[in-house]
């Protein structure tokens, strides 16, 4: 026996405003299009639900038990209508991210922090990993987007990209290293420094590696290597060694005794942004965490 919920509802209601026609008022119906809703119920019951040989809606027993449940369905239609109002607008939802180890650091977290301060109904997952494994993350669907360089989109035409900041790359060493002194270190100063090289399979290795040589820098000697920018800035600031990060996404971590060589170049340019799927599902929480990120770096 199949119950028409709405039924049940209206049910209940009616015996919460009183009489057939309050409810029929509220419900946006006519009096006698509720009473036929009625009677189908207590056909399908095969009991009446209302004595009527009072002028007042006074139920049955049998229409008591039936209006608990119906109130119980009012309940959960009021509490989706809310909850379809609330993912409608982007006050709640999930927000999955990607990120590079770096950029997953200071420079995400605390945009995350502030966005779920003003959405504290959304859920963030945050996924790290190295550019080709965004990628892959993103066309399987894993993930809503990624904030990365703008390399990532050279890999696909469906891909979006919304420009955030010029994360440029520098030169980093302690405070006290002596090539801070130099105005303007040449290439064959950095030639003679050992150095603190990026995993081979991250973007950042390339790109620092391609800049270097365009600075006439052909030789790099690498004494250390990893895929954990904490650890290389740790052993930057307690040794002689020297290391290429973006300027953008470290900048939190120079005040651990950690400095910028007074340097730039055109190939250091590394934009950072915001990419998504073109053909992706339509989230709006996940479009407003983008509009948080976006206007967040604008005050960069």
């Amino acid at each position: 026996m199949k119950i028409d919920p709405r039924h049940l509802s209206q049910l209940s209601l009616i015996i919460e405003a009183g009489s057939f026609q309050a409810a029929a008022d509220r419900l946006g119906l006519t009096q006698p299009a509720l009473s036929r809703n009625i009677r189908v119920l207590e056909e399908r019951f095969g009991a009446p639900l209302f004595d009527r040989t009072t002028r007042k809606a006074q139920p049955t027993p049998m229409g008591v038990r039936l209006a608990e449940m119906g109130h119980s369905v009012r309940i959960a239609e009021e509490q989706a209508s809310v909850l379809s109002s609330r993912a409608t607008s982007g006050t709640i939802g999930e927000v999955r991210i990607g990120a590079p180890p770096l950029i997953a650091g200071h420079f995400l977290t605390r945009r995350i922090s502030s966005f779920l301060r003003e959405f504290n109904g959304c859920h963030v997952e945050l996924r790290v990993g190295v550019v080709h494994e965004l990628y892959t993350m993103l066309e399987h669907g894993q993930i809503d987007l990624a904030i990365a360089p703008r390399k990532l989109t050279d890999k696909g035409a469906d891909i979006s990209f919304t420009f955030l900041v010029d994360d440029r790359l520098g030169i980093m060493c302690r405070r006290d290293h002596p090539l801070v002194r130099h105005e303007n270190p040449r290439a064959s100063d950095l030639e003679r420094q050992i150095w603190v090289a990026h995993s081979r399979r991250g973007f950042l290795r390339i790109q620092t590696e391609s800049a270097l040589l365009r600075m006439g820098v052909e030789t790099i000697r690498v004494g250390f290597e990893t895929d954990s920018p904490q650890a290389a800035m740790e052993i930057v600031a307690s040794s002689d060694m020297i290391t290429a990060m973006p300027k953008e996404t470290t900048r939190p971590y120079l005040d651990d005794g950690l400095v910028f060589l007074a340097m730039d170049h055109p190939h250091f340019s590394r934009p950072l942004g915001l990419i998504q799927r073109s053909d992706g599902p339509k989230n709006q929480a996940v479009a407003n965490f983008a509009q948080h990120l976006v206007s967040s770096c604008a005050e960069i």
